[in-house]
């Protein structure tokens, strides 16, 4: 074995995180360490089992620019890419991997397993092969090891507001390959708001041409579509949200007609906050969202469309004549039940497309029952949700909303008003808790976090709050969290490899909730 040589970079250690092994985030399930190392060197190939090849392909790329390695496809490579679906003990995502002084074995029963052991193999390597820029001199080696690994949820995700302010299309690019570095599959993407609407719809071109200009611009049909492609390649799933029937200021600037006052002309807005202005309830408007959630599910293969749904005034629908007449025509009892009744129709022609509805829910009971619901608010509307045989996603804005100040520190960029949520609260995040009934607890999918933009104006701000935080929730959805202390010893080594990103992320700090246990 070659003895390592010095270079323009410092690609060695710190690896490890503890006594019982490397320093990787999400924890992996099971982990053991053995003695020596397999080095990489230009005589390396990768050989790809039938269906592994876009895998290796992807594990190619994500090396060759720092390492400089070739890693041809070869018959006897002696890193070895297998898939093979008689691996059902590894379910959906899961996968095994051997790395010893002769060869490395990643074997996994579904594609999407051997994605997320790429990137298990990246954080095996020193720091510098995530930089993306040749390291001269490097000695490019992983430890020998044998992981089996599966993830506790199938939904580990994370919200990304590009309504409030539009980011560029290259940032979501990238902010794809930070999910899919630490296992996260879910990029939520809230593409409409009061203040912009970003998705350009065919049959409606002014809604990009007059809701897309403030804080930004929109993407073009081409860049979502390619954005979902990249996803796709690495193991995320891109979820859109197109809200309704509330959050509409933009849409209606751009057609007034769909409110609940024709005659009025409004501006897309320029507040923070909850617009009272909201979708009319007329045939012409279940039209336009019927045809939008149709451009949209075709641009997006994702089983999931979000609808929104949060936040929704009714003073309008009380005030208008015509919103009153639908609530007795449909025997609704009032404009109060309007909400549910739209939902319900909406939700409905998703599903005779073939895709599962999600919308926020504010209660656990406001979303029709063929909803999955999506908690913000309180864990009590997850549970009353998950009793009534919903799907549940877990995003409490108390530990998972990333526009909230990290700490109470005067240097924090502006935010959320309100209560901090730092590493450890994050971290402190449980999608099924242990007091609920097992029942309910099987129907929690996973969590996500959220990143709202109405303070976030740059890519940098919004890597700057989502990272370490992210590293936190990914901990938590894959391996069930439960170890503060071993969590902060892997992300101390962890933060090398956000260095090596160029992530702009806080220094660590004595948060609130770590000197409360001091």
């Amino acid at each position: 074995m070659p003895a390592p040589r010095t270079g323009t970079i410092r690609t060695g250690p710190p690896r490890t995180g503890s006594r019982t092994g490397p320093a990787l985030i999400p924890r992996p399930a099971q982990l053991a360490v053995a003695s020596g190392e397999f080095v990489l060197d230009g005589s390396t190939g990768i050989r790809a089992t039938r269906g592994a090849g876009p895998a290796a392909a992807l594990l190619r790329a994500h090396l060759a620019p720092a390492t400089g390695l070739p890693l041809p496809l070869v018959p006897d490579g002696r890193v070895v890419l297998a898939l093979d679906p008689q691996l059902t003990g590894l379910g959906a995502e899961g996968y095994g991997l051997t790395v010893g002084t002769d060869a490395v074995l990643l074997r996994a029963g579904s594609p999407a397993g051997l994605l997320h052991g790429i990137q298990t193999l990246r954080q095996l390597l020193p720091p510098a092969v995530l930089s993306g820029t040749p390291a001269r001199g490097a000695h490019w080696s992983l430890p020998c090891v044998q992981i089996t690994d599966v993830p506790r949820f199938p939904w580990r995700g994370a919200m990304l507001d590009v309504a409030r302010h539009f980011l560029p299309v290259a940032f979501l690019r990238r902010f794809v390959d930070l999910l899919a570095l630490h296992k996260l599959n879910v990029l939520h993407l809230h593409l409409t708001d009061d203040q912009g609407w970003r998705m350009p719809v065919a049959a409606y071109p002014r809604l990009t041409e007059v809701g897309g200009l403030p804080h930004g611009g929109a993407y073009t049909r081409a860049e979502l579509a390619a954005l979902v492609a990249h996803a796709a390649d690495r193991g995320v799933t891109v979820v859109p949200e197109i809200e309704m029937p509330g959050h509409v200021r933009a849409a209606l600037a751009a057609y007034p007609h769909l409110g609940n006052r024709p005659d009025r002309r409004l501006d897309v807005w320029r507040q923070w906050g909850v617009c009272e202005t909201v979708l009319g309830v007329h045939d012409e408007v279940l039209d336009f969202c019927r045809t939008v959630l149709d451009e949209v599910i075709d641009v997006f293969p994702s089983r999931y469309v979000h609808i929104g749904g949060e936040e929704c005034p009714i003073t309008e629908w009380h005030a208008s004549p015509a919103a009153r007449l639908r609530a007795e025509q449909e025997g609704i009892g009032g404009p109060e039940a309007l909400h549910g009744w739209f939902m319900g129709r909406i939700g409905a022609h998703l599903r005779e497309r073939g895709r599962q509805p999600l919308g926020w829910t504010e209660t656990g009971l406001d979303l029709p029952s063929s909803f999955t619901a999506m908690m913000w608010r309180d864990e009590a509307h997850a549970l009353a949700a998950a009793r009534r045989s919903q799907q549940v996603i877990m995003a409490p804005y108390r530990s998972t909303y990333l526009d909230y100040p990290q700490s109470a520190d005067a240097g924090e960029p502006p935010g959320q008003p309100g209560a901090v949520v730092d590493l450890r609260a994050v971290y402190a995040t449980e999608p099924a808790p242990a007091h609920w009934e097992a029942e309910a607890a099987g129907h929690v999918l996973g969590t996500q976090a959220q990143l709202w933009t109405e303070y976030v104006t740059t890519a940098e701000h919004a890597e700057y709050l989502a990272f370490p935080r992210l590293c936190a929730l990914a901990d938590t959805a894959w391996s069930g969290g439960g170890d503060w202390t071993g969590f902060s010893a892997r992300l101390h080594h962890h933060r090398a490899r956000l260095g090596a990103l160029g992530i702009p992320g806080r220094p660590p700090t004595t948060t609130p909730s770590e000197r409360k246990t001091r």
